[in-house]
């Protein structure tokens, strides 16, 4: 670890093979705290490479306890969190929409590192178990039309690095490769970055999958679609900008999608909107995320696919697909 420090430190690269090879030793416990912690550390102050994203992204596949799912053509949307933006819990509503609207999902997430609330918080908050047993996640797949991996049971080479990455309080490359490292291997996934450099990076990288995807970046700084400005969108045929016109719906100003600073106001902000009483504004984000979900997978227009995510919130099939995971949990 000290030779790739030093290298790391005078601003060399790392090849694909030496950054999954680092990944594999950290699983095995072979570097010291302080050792992981410099290693995370001096990525926060220069970029990484596509290299060493790739060889991050296979150490993490190679190492995580699969879970098939692929009877499901199911779809991911996971954004990689660190934008600073503290919004309320977007793609873990606009996933339950995307349920609701009969697409299955399945939602990795994992807590908060860097943000009030992640994912996996809200839902743990709102009495949602978390399960890496197979039999469990096809049957809540099949009944709620939407399963939670929660990373930590799936990704268990991560455990000497989950307490380092707390303390530290920000977000590091680990936020880069969440969206990557879904144990289901999904067919489609909706992934959200928090800067263009990523999601140049992203496409790169998904374009030599088999992935059906759309990768986002709110060009404000969000790692979803945020429709506070414009939002740039790759996926496997196109790049496209996309403005709040193009939904026809009115632009949103940053206030309108702030998520609090607690679990219990982000749980809260929650269940309002999936009841149906979001604010126009929170709605319509939710149901712009999961437009285009629904879009992604059913490969017909965002357009469609919005106005199918506004119809899913507003009769309560999200919430019938949420109140049935709930009910499973018991």
């Amino acid at each position: 670890m000290k030779q790739i420090l030093n290298r790391l430190i005078n601003h060399e690269n790392i090849s694909t093979e030496e950054a999954k090879q680092v990944l594999v030793n950290i699983s095995k416990g072979d570097y010291n705290q302080s050792q992981i912690a410099s290693f995370l550390t001096v990525y926060m102050m220069r970029s990484i490479t596509l290299e060493e994203l790739q060889g991050f992204r296979d150490a993490l596949l190679e190492l995580c306890i699969p879970i098939n799912l692929s009877d499901y053509n199911a779809i991911d949307l996971c954004g990689t969190g660190g934008d600073g933006k503290n919004t309320f819990n977007i793609s873990t509503l606009a996933s339950f929409v995307t349920a609701g609207a009969g697409v299955h999902v399945a939602k990795h997430g994992n807590y908060g590192v860097s943000s009030a609330s992640g994912s996996s918080n809200v839902m743990e908050a709102l009495g949602i178990h978390f399960s890496n047993k197979s039999d469990f996640l096809k049957h809540a797949i099949e009944k709620a039309g939407i399963c939670v991996l929660h990373a930590p049971l799936f990704h268990p080479a991560m455990k000497n690095v989950a307490p380092i990455r707390k303390e530290l309080g920000v977000k590091t490359f680990f936020n880069m490769l969440g969206p990557m490292v879904n144990p289901s291997f999904p067919k489609n996934q909706l992934v959200g970055v928090f800067n263009l450099e990523l999601q140049r990076l992203y496409g790169y990288l998904y374009q030599e999958t088999k992935t059906n995807y759309s990768i986002v970046h709110a060009l404000d700084g969000y790692d979803e679609i945020s429709l506070t400005g414009n939002t740039k969108i790759i996926s496997n045929a196109t790049e496209t900008m996309l403005s709040p016109k193009d939904l026809n719906v009115e632009q949103i100003n940053q206030s309108d999608i702030f998520g609090g600073d607690t679990l219990k106001s982000s749980a809260k902000i929650f269940l309002n909107v999936i009841k149906g009483k979001g604010t126009e504004a929170q709605n319509n984000v939710v149901c712009a995320n999961a437009g285009l979900a629904i879009a992604t997978v059913n490969k017909i227009d965002h357009q469609t696919g919005f106005e199918l995510a506004k119809e899913s919130l507003l009769s309560g099939k999200a919430k019938a697909s949420l109140d049935t995971l709930i009910a499973l949990s018991k």
